[in-house]
């Protein structure tokens, strides 16, 4: 089986950030098999696996569950949290530069995650979130500290419409002086959605502005959802 890094090279970057871009998303389809979705579905119930447990309706963010990993990760995460970062690096810092941010990402996602150590952000931020029927997740951003990634990813783990119905993933545009946008997404088992965490730059009549992003998910109607979440930052706690 080809690795990540194998895989990554030979999908249609122009495209995929070209859209990631102009719509604060893409999709990069059929990225992992079905033993691999296997596999990650079987480390939810590892316990030894995770830092952290939450309960999504203690804390009125949704219906559901979401673990966060414990560091070392699995091979997979690793894989994918590093050759993702490669592409998505060069992104996040034209977007800056266009918005007048003075922050640059370096090459390399190890030498990211030093400087979130140097931050004191040295937890593992990975997730795999499980909902079942009438579970859903709110919106929100995934930012954990003052060290943070503009992008993030979601692999597919169950096939929309045939394990489980509903549970679309959504995500809004807050655009400045106009009303919001959504966009209701549904991406098959093995996809990955690229998205913007936090914001998007968008051109205006007087130069860039931002595009506030948020993201969640609809009512499952039945059966189960499992995702996996990649944040590329970590976090304090």
């Amino acid at each position: 089986m080809n690795t990540i890094e194998q895989r990554l090279k030979i999908k249609k970057w122009d495209i995929i950030l070209d859209e990631l871009s102009s719509k604060g998303f893409a999709i990069v389809p059929g990225l992992i098999n079905d033993k691999e979705c296997a596999e990650l579905l079987h480390e939810f119930k590892e316990e030894y696996r995770y830092r952290k447990t939450v309960v999504m309706e203690r804390y009125r963010f949704g219906k559901g569950v979401y673990k966060y990993f414990n560091y070392p990760l699995p091979n997979i995460l690793t894989e994918l949290r590093a050759n993702f970062y490669t592409y998505l690096a060069p992104v996040a810092n034209k977007w800056f530069e266009v918005l007048k941010i003075n922050i640059r990402y370096p090459k390399t996602h190890k030498e990211f995650i030093d400087e979130c150590k140097e931050n004191g952000q040295e937890k593992a931020t990975a997730l795999i979130l499980g909902y079942g029927a009438g579970g859903f997740c709110a919106m929100h951003q995934d930012l954990y500290g003052e060290v943070y990634f503009p992008m993030q990813i979601v692999l597919f783990l169950d096939d929309i419409d045939k394990d489980y119905t509903g549970g679309e993933f959504i995500l809004t545009e807050n655009i400045p002086m106009a009303q919001s946008r959504t966009h209701v997404i549904k991406p098959k088992k093995g996809d990955v959605i690229v998205f913007a965490t936090n914001f998007r730059p968008v051109k205006g009549a007087k130069g860039y502005y931002r595009v506030t992003m948020k993201h969640g998910v609809a009512t499952i109607h039945s059966g189960e959802r499992h995702t996996l979440g990649i944040i590329f930052h970590d976090a304090k706690s």
